[in-house]
């Protein structure tokens, strides 16, 4: 991107025509871009009705680097005011924002392919009519516009002209205008009777957007429906000719009666900054298409020429409405289908037998460089700790899950830790993986907690940052802080996916982000489809990567309670029981037996309350800690290739180990088992837990009741359960209604007296 020397460009641009807005920016850019405050304050000085001493020294303390404001607000500015590249093939355009999303197509119309259209004048004039026809194209009745019917004379640069005296009329609702007019059309009245009298050699002026009925300034303005085109340094035929080639979304076209015609543009802005940026987009078509922009009416209060008047000889009149596209989104898409940037359709015979070479691998069998990867899982899954585990594979050059990683730089964009946190993290992460931190050049972070805007404005921030830094990767944790839209809109995704692969373009790296799953059940699901939001997130990376977590088992926790334990037995004897041979009294199966190795190193303690007190700590953390790891499986959606066995992998904080032993293989995750195997489990632990209940109260009772001879008889059992003698007689008999964990520990007998007895199985 050509640089330009910003203080030539400042010469061409007259700070008076400028907003106190747009005047703040010039100072931001001219700080961004390092040049002095005394620059900004000798070009505001120009400015001597709204210069004052000392302003630009204070506001220029405030203002800060990171402000997104670049030298292209200067240049653009420079360029409304009339300003012209000498060599314009040479360079790139800029936006305000410096975004490489503003720009618009080169040209439109072929050079030398402009048309002239002539302009016909009313044939019958009719004033009132010209008016109402205006009013009725521009606004609804209950709106307020503003227009000024007086004038004075002025002299700039030896020229004098009539300009509009004051601020005018700027309270009445359109209806009542309306009304006035019909009314005065009926008794024979002239327009003067409506809007007042003019001076002919003058005309008049209305404003174009409807007003708050306060004032006449661009905060009066209340909605920024429309914006003026005009030029008055081209032959009227000509600016006809080439609004209407340009397809421009006119709701009005007014002849001024002067040189120029007025027209009255389409924008349906939201806000004053949306209608700058489309006012800006909207000069830009017109000035590559040979329009001689006046840049000083694209201010939304402008005063645009009264139709229904006559300035001088001539008369000021509609010569068209609604012409062109019917919106502003209509328009844009037209220019840009007409002169795209597009890259041209491609023979594929011609490539056939000389292919270009495919970008190298990321991460081996995963990942492109230059392509895009999404994570997505659960909360408390570790993803930021996975991607920062990613970032240190790349750095260092080493593997991530298994998968080797190409040395490289990266950026990691921190969005949601706090700086000091975050730096802390990534040392913890180092240390936990055992890898000596030799590169640390090649990691750069961005820190950007409580400071993150949404990705259409990153993007061209984070590409201006990184530009030229050769990073391998950029990681981005996590995008929830800067969606832009609603998550769930497959368009608005599409929108905000669009700008990795802006970043990806303009900086030739990867770009690696994280996102959370969608709440609720995800049993029955594929793997990218978990992804909260629209399909898009899972469709339009190039690899996709999700992890569930799996259930553990009772006997896999305990496995990992019995590793704790016996590593943490082991550092302890190598530390403090030095004065016995340990490692030749245990065996091999003592070594990996969590329960013998404890009872070992108790014993080894002996009367030492202070070894005894530190191995009980050791002991509880190892215990806490074991219970706390969590179990994940990844699995893959690859675009560039074959689809890989899912990992199986651990989560021992702070970072994700592989399953080495295999362990995990079997296991199921809560997010693989379909709704009914859920609905079915649910019953069998119900049903587990009631049998439960019931032995217990079966347990209490016979203990209650139990009598030296361990016999109770089995009608008292019953009425203390609260059931009938036959139903507990049913439970320990034979049939199908018997309860085995029941009959496992009591059985039924009948003695000589006739009655049924319970008593305790025999051992």
């Amino acid at each position: 991107m050509e640089k330009f020397n910003l203080e030539e460009l400042l010469t061409h641009i007259d700070p008076g025509l400028l907003n106190y807005s747009e005047w703040t920016e010039v100072g931001q850019a001219l700080k961004l871009e390092g040049y002095s405050c005394d620059v900004w304050d000798a070009w505001s000085r120009r400015d001597y009705g709204r210069y004052h001493n000392g302003e630009c020294a204070r506001k220029w303390k405030s203002f800060r680097r990171d402000e997104g404001v670049t030298g292209g607000t200067i240049y653009h500015f420079a360029v409304q005011q009339g300003w012209t590249p000498e060599k314009p093939e040479d360079y790139d355009e800029l936006d305000l924002n410096s975004s490489i999303s503003y720009e618009a197509p080169e040209r439109i119309i072929g050079e030398g392919w402009a048309e002239q259209r002539e302009v016909e004048e009313p044939k019958e004039w009719n004033p009132i009519g010209e008016l109402l026809r205006y009013l009725e194209t521009l606004y609804t009745p209950d709106e307020i516009c503003g227009y000024v019917v007086e004038s004075f004379e002025k002299t700039s640069k030896g020229v004098t002209k009539l300009v509009p005296a004051n601020k005018g009329i700027y309270t009445k609702k359109v209806g009542d205008i309306l009304n006035d007019l019909r009314a005065a059309k009926k008794a024979g009245d002239g327009i003067e009777t409506v809007i007042g009298k003019y001076d002919p050699k003058a005309g008049a002026w209305i404003r174009f957007n409807p007003l708050d009925g306060k004032g006449v300034n661009n905060e009066n303005v209340v909605d920024f429906r429309y914006a003026l085109v005009e030029s008055d340094t081209m032959d009227i035929e000509a600016q006809n000719g080439i609004i209407r080639q340009l397809n421009l979304p006119v709701a009005v076209l007014v002849h001024s009666g002067g040189k120029s015609l007025h027209a009255i543009v389409r924008i349906d802005a939201d806000d004053i900054k949306e209608y700058q940026s489309r006012v800006n987009y909207l000069y830009d078509i017109c000035r590559k298409n040979g329009m001689v922009i006046d840049t000083q009416n694209r201010n939304p209060s402008r005063l645009s020429r009264l139709p229904g008047c006559v300035r001088g000889d001539k008369q000021q009149y509609i010569v068209d409405t609604n012409i062109g596209c019917k919106s502003w989104d209509e328009w844009k898409e037209w220019t840009e289908a007409v002169n795209d940037d597009l890259p041209d359709v491609e023979d594929l015979a011609a490539e056939w037998d000389d292919m270009p070479e495919l970008a190298p691998a990321l991460i081996e069998g995963v990942l492109r460089e230059g392509h895009k990867m999404l994570i997505a899982g659960p909360s408390k899954a570790g993803k930021s700790f996975d991607l920062i585990e990613l970032c240190i594979a790349i750095a260092e050059g080493g593997r991530w899950h298994g998968w080797k990683c190409n040395k490289g730089s990266v950026l990691y964009v921190n969005l949601e830790l706090d700086r000091a946190s975050c730096l802390h993290r990534f040392k913890d992460v180092y240390k936990a993986l055992g890898v000596k931190p030799t590169s640390l050049k090649n990691i750069n972070i961005w820190n950007l907690r409580g400071r993150s805007i949404p990705m259409d404005k990153l993007a061209p921030k984070l590409i201006r940052r990184a530009k030229d830094r050769h990073y391998k990767a950029v990681v981005i944790d996590p995008i929830y802080k800067v969606i832009t839209g609603d998550e769930n809109s497959a368009d608005q995704m599409a929108k905000f996916c669009n700008q990795f692969d802006k970043v990806c373009t303009e900086l030739g790296a990867s770009v690696i982000y994280c996102h959370h799953h969608s709440k609720g059940a995800q049993g029955g699901k594929r793997s990218m489809d978990r992804a909260s939001g629209s399909g898009v997130f899972a469709r339009d990376p190039d690899a996709m990567l999700d992890m569930i977590e799996l259930e553990l088992t009772n006997d896999v926790i305990n496995q990992e309670i019995n590793k704790a334990l016996c590593k943490i037995c082991k550092r302890f004897l190598e530390t403090y029981v030095k004065d016995k041979n340990w490692s030749e009294e245990l065996s091999q199966d003592d070594f990996q037996t969590g329960s013998k190795m404890v009872e070992y190193c108790k014993n080894a303690i002996g009367d030492s309350q202070y070894k005894a007190k530190i191995f009980e700590e050791e002991m509880k953390a190892a215990t806490a800690k074991a219970q706390s790891v969590t179990a994940w499986r990844i699995d893959g959606t690859l675009r560039e290739f074959p689809k890989f066995p899912p990992v199986n992998c651990w989560f021992r904080y702070p970072i994700h180990t592989a399953d080495e032993s295999g362990v995990l293989k079997d296991l199921e995750s809560e997010t693989e088992k379909t709704p009914w195997d859920k609905a079915k489990e649910k019953r069998k632990k119900q049903a587990a837990k009631e049998r439960e209940s019931e032995r217990n109260a079966l347990e209490m009772a016979f203990t209650a009741l139990e009598s030296e001879g361990g016999d109770v008889p089995i009608q008292a059992l019953a009425e203390y359960i609260g059931k009938d003698s036959k139903t507990i007689g049913a439970y320990l008999g034979d049939g199908k209604k018997a309860k085995a964990d029941w009959k496992k520990s009591f059985e039924k007998f009948t003695k000589e007296d006739g009655k049924t007895y319970v008593r305790r199985v025999s051992e």
